[in-house]
């Protein structure tokens, strides 16, 4: 996102923005921002590290703040907490400490190297370390196992399976009993950009209208026929698995976990779907770093190295349902719902087949009109039955503009490229 000021508002907001107690460690947070979340970071998390100035800032204000601090030249913050798309404009602009020696401890301590290698931000140094991540699963009711295709593993399925276990429930039962969050408010798009995409094409921009993505298109049309029509409304997948008017759901963690809390053994978690290219997810992972010029780089340190403990990563999962980044053995006495979810996303991030496919980077405010590509491509294939391969040419003309425009260069999975990321 850019932000156009001048030198003596950014001055201003720097001083604004500093804190009034020196002594702390200022840790400022677009992540854990609702009041009760704060509260568990403020009283539970951070206790026994020392001081510590807690802040919660919406991600453009983040995005701000940090930018007045590196031209004023004087840092009030010493430590960071952002998702990876948030974090990386900061390392662009070669503003945060590396942190090796930390990598190296945390990789000993059973944090996956794939994580810390997403913590490089494609620079040859630790840009941040893993704090916590979130990410897509499937759910279904255990009922709804007794129709599982003949040999078909609930933990590896591929999408023909899935098809096949739609058909097979539907035909029993006499309705679609499959259902994604495609309403208003649903999370429909990353399905498209961590999911659909990286499973059938092996990218997400590069391919849009490659002839493996009119292939993967041809097959989502068929699953659809399986697929509940009042996915259209839904919005979150909890409301209607714990109604009951699916028994099988993919949407994100935080937006099945009441269902699942509420009737822990009325459900199984597991990984999405793979497709030809693999199984592709997206992690939403949040970083912890230290901006150059720390005041207060040891005690930023600190805190990082305390929320990476084992303990601490299972008491953030049980209190505000963010997972650990850490290989760790869950406790007998966690939240058995939020267990179940834990279980698919390990699940899924040892999947011999994943595919990491991240959050789009690079887009500034246009995140909304990327998302709109993808959901227009939905309504005119699925929904309106639109010729595949005229809406892919008129969709990726759209996204090869939006690309040019914001000046965006391509992410995982797709391969790298110099300039905008083109729709190829």
């Amino acid at each position: 996102m850019k932000h156009i000021m001048s030198f003596g508002i950014l001055a201003s907001t720097v001083l604004a923005f500093a804190s009034p107690v020196l002594a702390q460690t200022v840790f400022v947070s677009t992540q854990l921002r609702p009041i009760e979340e704060a509260t568990v970071v403020r009283e539970e998390l951070l206790k026994d590290v020392g001081s510590v100035d807690y802040v919660v800032e919406e991600p453009p204000q983040f995005a701000v703040r940090m930018e007045a601090e590196r031209q004023a030249g004087k840092r009030t913050v010493s430590l960071v907490g952002a998702l990876h798309g948030e974090l990386s404009p900061l390392a662009d602009k070669d503003t945060l400490e590396p942190l090796d020696d930390l990598a190296k401890k945390l990789a000993a301590s059973g944090m996956p190297q794939s994580l810390l290698d997403l913590g490089k931000l494609g620079k040859p140094t630790q840009q941040y370390i893993p704090w916590m991540q979130a990410t897509y699963v499937m759910a279904a009711k255990k009922e709804a196992l007794q129709y599982l295709p003949d040999g078909a593993d609930v933990n590896a399925l591929n999408y023909d399976q899935l098809i096949e276990w739609g058909k097979n429930m539907q035909e029993a039962t006499g309705q679609p009993q499959i259902g994604f969050p495609a309403g208003p408010k649903g999370l429909m798009a990353r399905y498209f950009q961590g999911y659909f995409y990286p499973s059938f094409t092996g990218g997400v921009v590069r391919t849009f209208q490659s002839a493996d993505a009119a292939a993967g298109w041809e097959k989502l049309k068929t699953l659809w026929t399986y697929v509940t029509p009042n996915s259209t409304s839904y919005d979150f997948m909890q409301e209607p698995l714990a109604a009951g008017e699916v028994m099988v759901a993919w949407d994100h963690i935080a937006r099945l976990k009441n269902a699942i809390s509420a009737a822990p053994d009325d459900y199984v978690v597991f990984p999405a779907p793979a497709g030809p290219k693999g199984r592709g997810y997206m992690p939403v992972v949040a970083g912890l770093a230290i901006p150059k010029g720390a005041p207060d780089k040891a005690g930023a340190e600190k805190i990082i190295e305390h929320l990476s403990m084992p303990d601490t990563q299972l008491l953030t999962a049980s209190k505000v349902g963010f997972f650990p980044t850490l290989k760790v053995k869950l406790p007998p006495d966690l939240d058995a719902g939020v267990a179940l979810l834990a279980g698919a996303v390990t699940a899924t991030q040892a999947s011999k087949d994943a595919v990491i496919s991240l959050l789009p980077v690079g887009l500034g405010d246009k995140g909304g009109e990327f998302n709109k590509v993808y959901m227009d491509s939905f309504q005119r294939i699925v929904l309106q039955n639109e010729p595949v391969a005229d809406v892919l040419k008129t969709q990726g003309a759209t996204m090869a503009k939006l690309m040019a425009d914001t000046k965006a260069a391509c992410w995982a999975p797709d391969a790298k490229s110099d300039g905008p990321c083109p729709v190829e």
